[in-house]
């Protein structure tokens, strides 16, 4: 799609998405499909709590498959995984698409959604995007460095690590952050290539955007939104059923923490250029379907959506 908006989806690789009988190797076709109807991105979400296949063994199979559309993790959660392993497999992605890996990161949802990963990863939940913060700054030390290097931050020390391929892009693959807090936003600006929050509210995004971007100066910051979308597909009762499989919670409860957007199309579109003219340029749209030929209808209707968004904030 050739203009200032980028519009991605977010893959159905949760088994409470794609539904029962269904072949999750046919993940890899719907991949396919988000490039062949024009999608600018697609992306994969990262969690122990809920039957899913990984996001980036997701993301490598369909690299093979596809050819233009950006590949990224909506949001990977780095501090649950061994940091230079998880490097090395970022950079032979990033390798194996011809460099279309964009690396969406968090450290986790407050609560129910959030603690039970760090206890099953044996991490402390406590400090987590300090602990987030220095992993990232090691996957970037790893992805520059041509010899053997060291790293001696608080929380992870290494000595004398080999030296591993470099990424297809140089420095490495650009790393969004996810989070809204103050301090969230604060080293959004700072240190991060992109911001990836889910605020219910355009006028939210705004604000955030704004501080984001007094954090970053001059630096150039990605201002992307993830949200879950439902277009003419059973409205606020379906969309309910969603929240309730995928987050373990009621739809009016999700809508307090995270985007949420159903009606029919003229609707739907109508809120995305809202967000759109309060800053956001890259939309991550998590399909409320629950089965894949439910996440497929969903597909084909977000392509006229997005026309229709694009044409409302022109």
């Amino acid at each position: 799609m050739n203009h200032d908006l980028r519009f991605g989806v977010i893959a159905p690789i949760g088994k409470a998405q794609w539904g029962a009988g269904t072949d999750p190797r046919e993940l890899i076709d719907f991949g396919v499909r988000v490039e062949r109807l024009g999608f600018d991105s697609l992306w994969g979400n990262d969690s122990l709590l809920t039957p899913r296949v990984d996001p980036l063994t997701y993301l490598s199979a369909v690299a093979s498959r596809t050819e233009r559309v950006t590949l990224g993790t909506a949001a990977l959660m780095p501090v649950l995984r061994r940091p230079v392993q998880t490097a090395q497999a970022l950079t032979s992605l990033d390798l194996l698409s011809g460099g279309r890996l964009t690396v969406g990161v968090g450290a986790g949802f407050p609560g129910r959604l959030g603690r039970p990963l760090y206890t099953l990863s044996e991490v402390p939940w406590e400090r987590r995007f300090a602990r987030l913060d220095e992993t990232v700054a090691l996957w970037r030390q790893l992805w520059t460095a041509e010899a053997p290097s060291s790293f001696h931050g608080e929380f992870l020390r290494f000595d004398q690590i080999p030296a591993m391929a470099a990424p297809a892009q140089k420095g490495g693959p650009p790393i969004w952050l996810g989070g809204a807090t103050p301090a969230a936003l604060a080293r959004t600006g700072r240190l991060y290539d992109g911001w990836i929050p889910y605020p219910p509210e355009p006028s939210t995004y705004a604000a955030g955007l704004a501080e984001v971007r007094r954090a970053a100066g001059d630096r150039a910051v990605t201002p992307a939104l993830f949200l879950s979308v439902l277009v003419d597909g059973g409205g606020r009762a379906a969309m309910d059923d969603f929240a309730r499989a995928n987050y373990g919670m009621p739809l009016v409860e999700l809508e307090k923490i995270q985007a949420v957007v159903t009606g029919d199309a003229g609707e739907v579109a109508a809120r995305l250029a809202a967000y759109a003219a309060a800053g956001a340029r890259h939309f991550v749209m998590r399909l409320g379907a629950l089965d894949l030929a439910g996440q497929r209808a969903q597909l084909d209707r977000l392509a006229e959506v997005a026309s229709r968004a694009i044409s409302i904030y022109r």
